[in-house]
């Protein structure tokens, strides 16, 4: 049997990889040669500015009082230069955004890996073109730029990534910083010969990077004052340093200002996905090579964003986020980045026909040679003779042997359990699904003997079912936090908490005193909760930033969240009590709203199914019926002598899919990077941290789904079947709905339907692999037992 298991997980790990080998290779390609227009280009400089996490709509719209928040950004469209929207492509995070605009191409996938902050494949940009290239701005841009660039030309300046702080009192810093560092770096150029020959070359850019904007939407919102104040803020930084630019090399008419952003950002403060407000960005140039503003009468756009904004008169040049840089490449003359898809957009070019002539041909040449490289690549690596047909005899025979079994019986379950799969797919794509699936679950008592054998349980379950099918119909993002419902939920815990204690102070046994001190050290470490999540609220309200004794407190629940279970008694239901509060004391401290509700509506569900689970052990002939308050999760007799296998089995591994899907869709569907709120991390740590805050994240999403493996644990001992049959069964489902998602894998498309697509596969398959393990888990949780007061470890047996 353990063969059988580990050749089973080296197959499931195989499909899981081959996903990734399929889809999240490199598309890179090397060795073309560089293109380059060889007409004099209009700029000898070139003056990107990117503000982080900026808006359409945010820079182009007016204010309540008819004003513009940006008034030079606005006069630049008015009288001096060209406009647009630039659409961006998922995912819209940083670095994907960035190296569109600086490099021409839609982030390469493998990056994924890499947190979207290193280069796993070494790429060709603007920055590695140019003479010279000089940044300022976030350590998590500029370097990833500097380090693939080939020579000693890209200069960066950075601050400590400490100040990017969601709870700092004033993110706007940020973009004071570059600012004064710029002005700093021209101040001390006029005394240094040799940094003032080199700024006084030609084909040389200057990179500001502005996070403020960004740092302030997801800290306030981009609805809050805190963002609309930083945009003004920025606006004037800007006019300053163009002020600056134009003194310095003495209005010499050969700078290219260039001002947009790397994406937008939604109503509730977070990006990553392919919402208009991430996807659609601002796009202002002028100076050197620029058309000067286009008065039209009229414009055909599908949308009503020029009405709003009041620039209908004004002409409106959209592009692709990648075109931007085969603009940049054109304007100053350095060739065209290497691995650049993006479209010369030559409208926004004020030059002759031949140089925009010349500048198309070179573009297309430069894309031609990646598409030589890639055909060839490709006839290297394709073996035609492994493509042979699929062979139809095969699912013949499957059938054949499949209607040997009587037909009402066979048709009878197929049609139901063909049902049941299906609901579990959509809910993939539609969450209330899930809502469907429980709704259905609460009749189930109703429709067998359960309901006249046991009423109270049947009627709790059919109670919590429905109670449980309220959250998939709550909406998944958007919600703005709730801390009324967190502290609402803790209330219930206690309330909860209280009846145990009171119903364990009312035992007279030996282990009253040690189980009593566990409760009490759980409901301290709930109330400790609560009073962190509303005190790290009010402290952020007042952009005090995060006490640390908050953080303390919080990193030391999540810490003993998995010893505290250990120490208290291993008799079923008190030991899945323990492992409740332990877990949503944690659960507390990462909610915002009505989620801190879902797990214990959940644990209520999981208590009602394991009773009534061992209702249903008479209805299956099983007469050997043990009473729960006698079983202990430590009982380690082999049960695989009891009894086999029956339908009810079967039933019950699709109940604990089911739950685990619900797990994980329940509250937000975790196959979006757009469903997650960085608040919900804010307790344990406010600094941004992409790998720390995303396994918050993570732990979060997997407490439910530990709750549901150590409620199976207590199915499996209740109905006397053997944990390796029914997790058998639980796999051989989840197989079934890998294999529909591999085939709804899509390699053509927008990125958003490709990545959706690959992200469901990912997780079925991650599902039927890490089962494994956090079955491991839930028995570590379930069966053992650590002792107080300095007594040996011991198992009871």
């Amino acid at each position: 049997m353990l063969l059988f298991f580990a050749l089973g997980l080296l197959v499931h790990f195989v499909f899981f990889a081959s996903i990734f080998d399929i889809y999240f290779t490199s598309p890179l390609v090397h060795g073309m040669t560089p293109q380059f227009t060889p007409l004099p280009p209009p700029a000898r400089r070139l003056v990107l500015f990117v503000a982080d996490g900026l808006r359409a709509d945010a820079l182009y719209e007016l204010d309540e009082n008819g004003n513009s928040r940006a008034p030079f950004i606005r006069n630049i469209i008015m009288h001096e230069g060209s406009w647009g929207v630039s659409h961006t492509r998922v995912p819209t995070e940083s670095r994907p955004g960035h190296v569109a605009l600086i490099a021409g191409f839609y982030e390469d996938v493998s990056a994924v890996a890499k947190g979207w902050k290193e280069n796993p494949v070494e790429f060709d940009s603007l920055f590695n073109e140019s003479k010279y290239t000089w940044s300022w701005g976030s350590p998590d841009i500029l370097p990833m730029f500097a380090k693939g660039a080939s020579g000693d030309h890209v200069y960066t300046y950075s601050y400590d990534s400490k100040r990017q702080d969601f709870g700092a009192q004033d993110a706007t810093k940020l973009d004071t910083w570059v600012f004064d560092n710029v002005k700093d770096f021209f101040h001390h150029a006029r005394n240094n010969q040799s940094l003032l020959s080199k700024i006084n070359e030609e084909k040389i850019v200057f990179f500001l990077h502005l996070l403020g904007i960004d740092t302030n939407g997801h800290a306030h919102r981009p609805s809050s004052r805190d963002y609309k104040d930083n945009i003004k803020k920025v606006d004037d930084g800007v006019k300053e340093i163009v002020s600056m630019f134009n003194h310095f090399y003495g209005n010499d008419g050969k700078t290219t200002f260039i001002f947009t952003s790397d994406h937008g950002m939604t109503d509730w403060g977070s990006h990553g996905a392919g919402h208009p407000s991430e996807t659609l960005t601002p796009l202002v140039t002028w100076g050197a090579g620029i058309k000067y503003p286009q008065r039209v009468s009229a414009q055909q756009f599908d949308d009503t964003f020029l009405k709003e904004w009041r620039l209908e008169n004004w002409k409106r040049l959209d592009v692709n986020q990648a075109d931007i840089a085969p603009l940049m490449s054109s304007l100053i003359g350095v060739p065209f980045p290497l691995n650049s898809v993006g479209i010369l957009p030559v409208d926004y070019l004020n030059n002759t026909d031949i140089f925009q002539a010349e500048s198309m041909f070179t573009n297309a040449v430069q894309i031609l040679e990646q598409f030589k490289v890639k055909m060839t690549q490709k006839k290297e690596a394709t073996l035609p003779f492994l493509f042979t047909p699929f062979k139809f005899q095969v699912i013949q025979d499957l059938v054949t042997s499949l209607l040997t079994y009587p037909l009402s019986h066979f048709v009878g379950y197929l049609l139901v359990f063909t049902l049941g799969i299906e609901v579990l797919v959509l809910s993939f794509f539609y969450r209330y699904m899930l809502t469907v699936g429980l709704t259905a679950f609460a009749g189930w008592p109703f429709l067998t003997r359960l309901w006249t054998r046991a009423k109270v349980t049947s009627l709790s379950w059919t109670f919590f079912s429905l109670l449980l099918a309220v959250f998939p119909l709550m909406p998944v993002v958007g919600r703005k936090p709730d801390i009324s419902l967190v502290m609402g939920a803790g209330l219930l815990v206690l309330l909860l908490s209280l009846y145990v204690v009171t119903s364990l102070t009312k035992r007279k046994d030996s282990f009253i005193k040690e189980e009593l001190l566990v409760h009490l050290l759980q409901v301290l470490s709930t109330v400790l909760s609560m009073y962190v999540v509303y005190s790290t609220q009010s402290s952020l309200l007042k952009k005090q930033g995060l006490p640390l004794t908050n953080q303390i407190i919080s990193w030391a629940t999540l810490a003993s969240s998995l010893i505290v279970p250990l120490l208290s008694s291993p008799a079923l239901f008190q030991r899945l009590f323990s492992i409740l509060l332990s877990l949503m004391s944690t659960y507390l401290l990462l909610s915002t709203g009505y989620e801190a509700l879902f797990p214990l509506v959940l644990s209520c569900l999981m208590f009602v199914w394991i009773n009534i689970e061992q209702e249903t052990l008479q209805q299956s002939g099983v007469s050997c019926k043990q009473k729960l308050t006698s079983i202990q999760f430590s009982y380690n007799t082999d049960i695989t002598q009891f009894r086999q296998l029956c339908l009810d089995d079967i039933r019950r591994a699709f109940f604990l899919v089911f739950f685990l899907v619900t797990a994980f869709f329940g509250t937000g569907n975790i196959a979006s990077i757009n469903s997650f709120d960085l608040a919900s991390v804010y307790c344990f740590l406010t600094v941004f941290s992409p790998f720390m805050m995303g396994s918050l994240m993570m732990w979060k999403i997997l407490i439910p789904f530990v709750l549901v493996m150590c409620a199976f644990e207590a199915v499996q001992l209740t109905t006397q079947l053997s944990s390796k049959s029914l997790f058998l069964i639980v796999l051989v489902i989840s197989d079934i709905m890998a294999l529909h998602f591999f085939f709804l894998v899509k390699d053509y498309g927008s990125w958003l339907d490709i990545g959706t697509s690959i992200s469901h596969y990912v997780i079925v398959m991650s599902m039927t692999i890490f089962l494994v393990f956090l079955n491991g888990l839930a028995q570590l949780l379930t069966t053992k037992k650590l002792r107080l007061c300095g007594k040996p470890k011991s198992h009871l047996m």
